[in-house]
């Protein structure tokens, strides 16, 4: 026994020994081939390169070319078929887990089939009866598959008693008495039935059944008039589905809440400067909220020149307590939508409609938004921290919309068609932006947010809130509802009683062409136009004339001097204010002077 356990071990010893070498041999012949080997192969290719002509030159380089791509051909093709061998397991995995869903959903499918086909056989039988009448027949309809087509040649029948059939020439008739089919003269049948009698089971094929020659066209007007009862009936029920339930829930709740609304009594006779002053001790009263006289003229008046508001400045300085004390003040409390950085497109603020549920994933923008149409008072959304993400990518549609002349044209697609049950203030799948509402954002400027760009800033009305006001105490200020209409007639009042004065608007001209000549900047029309709507109502607030006139200037055209050359406006921005002073006078225009005078300081 130890003999043979000493010959196993010198057996398997000298193959083991042989197969390492063997091994050890195949490493050393790679190592030798591609990596120590380059040496020589340097060496051979040298020594004969120098002595070759250009032709033997160019035909040496050629095959040197190829002889370094086929190993790195051969690594890169190992490496891809790694990666695809991976990929590939990958996907073996995913694609298991699938065909599994599959399976299951063909076995719903097959189970919703049969009990379809049982419900219609019930109701088959619930309209023809289970006695014959004197000609005692009962029609059945020829048995389909899942395509509408009749199966195979034969149609398998099941029911009491059959109804006519009709035989060629249409003479006879076939009737069923006991359990006996039989044959009648002279009875024109129709030729969409087949019998069956005593529950027995017949068969219609081309040759016929009892010699009447039944073919193959009638059991196929009969598939196709079944088909199209079935597709008839499934229509049906969907349409009845889609009338009982909506796609918009929470817009249906907001159809429901206003069929009983009473709206609050609203005090239509109050003046914009009461209005102004009579927010700022309810802000101070009933929230401790504090804000200058200048603060709340400038976002009154904004309200008038533009439907979007943006609130700049330093945290802690109540620029989200003033959308939010401003609309309770209204008795209206506004809608708050915390912007996410990744908001990308219109989906983020209205939703989407989802095709797999059939139902539209609304928003509480979407929300505020339809409700407004509802009400008659100012209704405010606020969009906090509004340039975390790129507002000209998820608010251009709402930019774009209030940008249109005509209130008329703010609207907006939620869906391509109208459906039955969709909420009543949707006008065939659009939305109304309605005259009430008003967009408030407020915006931080720090490494974690974008900045907003000279779109945005043109089309809105920024206000800037730097520091907080001195606290004062004040008896309490009851809130104050008021209707859309009647502040939109304060507005039109103030543009009346309030124009921008001709020597304001000689001196605006003046300052115009300065810029354009020293620093290629214009007003443009639309900030003219939020001039005139915007210095009125700030003046009727309480206001004066220059004051409203300094702010709009300091915030809509000379902030783009943020954006131009450092070095240029550096230099050029002592002679603006000199030729501010001169044209306005020296205790005039104080926002644009201390707003050049910071840029200059931050340049």
């Amino acid at each position: 026994m130890s003999d043979f356990l000493k010959f196993s071990f010198e057996l398997l010893s000298s193959i083991f020994y042989n197969f390492t070498y063997w091994l050890t041999g195949i490493l050393d012949g790679f190592i030798k081939l591609f990596i120590t080997g380059w040496k020589d192969y340097i060496e051979v290719f040298s020594s004969y390169f120098r002595h070759f002509g250009i032709g033997a030159k160019i035909a040496a380089i050629l095959l040197a070319l190829i002889l370094i791509a086929i190993p790195i051909g051969l690594i890169v093709l190992l490496v891809h078929r790694i990666i695809l061998h991976i990929r590939l397991r990958a996907t073996k995995n995913d694609s298991t887990v699938l065909y599994k869903e599959i399976g299951r959903l063909n076995r719903q499918v097959l189970d919703l089939m049969d009990e379809k086909n049982k419900i219609l056989a019930l109701k088959v039988n619930s309209v023809s009866g289970s006695t014959a009448d004197t000609s005692g027949y009962v029609a059945t309809p020829a048995l389909l598959d899942e395509n509408g087509a009749p199966i195979g040649k034969t149609a398998i029948l099941e029911g009491a008693v059959a109804d006519s059939m009709p035989v060629p020439g249409g003479t006879s008739s076939v009737a069923s008495t006991g359990g006996t089919t039989a044959v009648v003269p002279g009875a024109p049948l129709d030729p969409l039935m087949t019998p069956v009698a005593g529950g027995s089971v017949a068969a219609v094929g081309g040759v016929g059944i009892g010699g009447l020659g039944i073919g193959e066209d009638a059991i196929a007007t009969a598939a196709s008039a079944a088909a199209a009862a079935a597709t008839e009936a499934r229509n049906k029920a969907e349409q009845e589905g889609n009338d009982s339930v909506t796609r918009f829930p929470k817009l249906a709740i907001v159809d429901a809440k206003y069929m009983d609304y009473d709206p609050p009594v609203f005090d239509n006779e109050i003046t914009l400067k009461q209005f102004a002053e009579n927010y700022r001790l309810f802000a101070a009263s009933q929230m401790k909220l504090y804000y200058t006289p200048e603060i709340v003229r400038r976002f009154i008046a904004g309200m008038a020149s533009s439907r979007l508001l943006i609130l700049e400045g330093i945290s802690g300085t109540g620029k989200t307590s003033l959308p939010y004390s401003f609309s309770r003040f209204l008795c209206n409390p506004a809608t708050f939508v915390s912007v996410q950085p990744s908001y990308r497109d219109r989906t983020e603020l209205l939703g989407y409609f989802n095709e797999f549920s059939k139902r539209f994933n609304e928003t509480e923008f979407l929300r505020a938004l339809y409700e407004s149409n509802y009400r008659e008072d100012p209704n405010f959304i606020v969009l906090d921290e509004m340039n975390l993400a790129r507002i000209e990518y998820y608010f251009a549609e709402m930019l774009s919309v209030l940008e249109m002349p005509s209130h008329d044209e703010w609207i907006i697609d939620l869906v391509p068609t109208a459906w039955p049950g969709d909420p009543l203030k949707l006008d065939s799948g659009k939305i109304h932006v309605p005259d009430n509402i008003w967009f408030v954002g407020t915006a931080n400027n720090d490494d974690s947010t974008f900045t907003i760009t000279d779109k945005v800033y043109d089309r809105a009305i920024p206000i800037e809130l730097n520091e907080r006001a001195q606290p004062f105490e004040c008896e309490l200020q009851p809130t104050c509802c008021i209707t859309y209409k009647h502040l939109n007639d304060l507005f039109e009042q103030a543009r009346e009683n309030y124009p921008v004065t001709d020597s304001t608007l000689a001196k605006m001209l003046r300052l115009d062409e300065y810029l354009q000549t020293r620093f290629k900047l214009a007003f443009g029309n639309r900030i003219t136009k939020q001039m005139h709507d915007f210095i009125p109502v700030y003046v009727a607030c309480g206001g004066t004339e220059f004051d409203g006139m300094d702010y709009i200037i300091a915030r809509k055209v000379l902030k783009k001097f943020e954006s131009m050359n450092i070095s240029f406006v550096r230099d050029e921005i002592k002679g603006l204010i000199a030729f501010i002073e001169k044209i306005f006078g020296k205790s005039n225009m104080r926002d644009s002077k201390d707003y050049l005078t910071r840029i200059q300081n931050l340049y």
